[in-house]
């Protein structure tokens, strides 16, 4: 099955508003490449600035509560980001299951309530390197997968990104032949729980993904584009990951 290739530059806790031009600039070149949907998760100071100068890009942001409100202090719920202009949200980054203690059950909520929201969301999922090492890296994340995985999944509000923690900013990357055998085990975990609509739904890979390996990556019959850390923080950088998708 053909899906449309999604690239989505995750910034982290980096982005200043005299960055903004970025963002300009990565809009300019997702709209030379219409054949792939792009996007931009920033910081939650600078989405409603960006907003204004995304181009053909989308704006998203970087996590949610799963609550619509309430005594949170410093959380940001899906509708704020709804409104200050986001149309997409990451949950379950590794930076945040590991840093955070956030369980499969809260990033399921988290999901759950973004697309209640009318959010998109991005679910990541991933293996440290001792799982990977002690050779359970596929049935550990499959089952992180379906535990995280919230009622009523489809792929027109979800994309899946496997992440490899041990690759995150690392600059390693698995085998080529190991991606290909994690994101074919993700999509027959999707089947058991969501059947046919399996197919349709986007797994990214995430995780030292840049404009050098970008293209061998997103050959991988089930890679459907990527979550893009670093290399997503300028157009120079970002723009090969993207016309690697194209």
């Amino acid at each position: 099955m053909s899906r449309r290739k999604l690239v989505v530059g995750n910034w982290k806790m980096n982005g200043m508003r005299a960055h903004l031009d970025e963002v300009e600039a990565i809009g300019r070149i997702a709209a030379e490449h219409p054949a792939v949907e792009v996007g931009l998760c920033l910081p939650a100071t600078l989405i409603m600035a960006a907003d204004a100068l995304r181009g053909a890009a989308f704006i998203g942001g970087q996590d949610n509560h799963w609550n619509a409100s309430g005594a949170h202090t410093g959380c940001l719920s899906a509708e704020m980001l709804a409104e200050a202009g986001a149309q997409w949200v990451i949950v379950g980054h590794s930076e945040r299951r590991d840093a955070q203690g956030e369980s499969d059950a809260e990033v399921a909520a988290k999901a759950a309530a973004a697309h209640a929201a009318g959010l998109k969301v991005i679910l990541c999922v991933g293996e440290s390197l001792e799982v990977r090492d002690a050779g359970g890296a596929e049935a550990v994340v499959s089952a992180q997968l379906l535990a995280s995985l919230p009622e009523g999944a489809a792929a027109d509000w979800l994309a899946i990104a496997y992440e490899p923690i041990w690759a995150i900013g690392t600059g390693r990357i698995p085998t080529m032949e190991a991606v290909a055998s994690m994101h074919a085990a993700l999509r027959a975990a999707l089947a058991t729980r969501i059947g046919s609509e399996a197919e349709k739904m986007r797994i990214l890979y995430g995780g030292s993904m840049n404009g050098d390996n970008a293209a061998d990556l997103m050959a991988i019959a089930d890679v459907d584009g990527g979550l893009v850390g670093g290399a997503s923080l300028t157009a120079a950088k970002f723009g090969p990951v993207i016309a690697a998708a194209g």
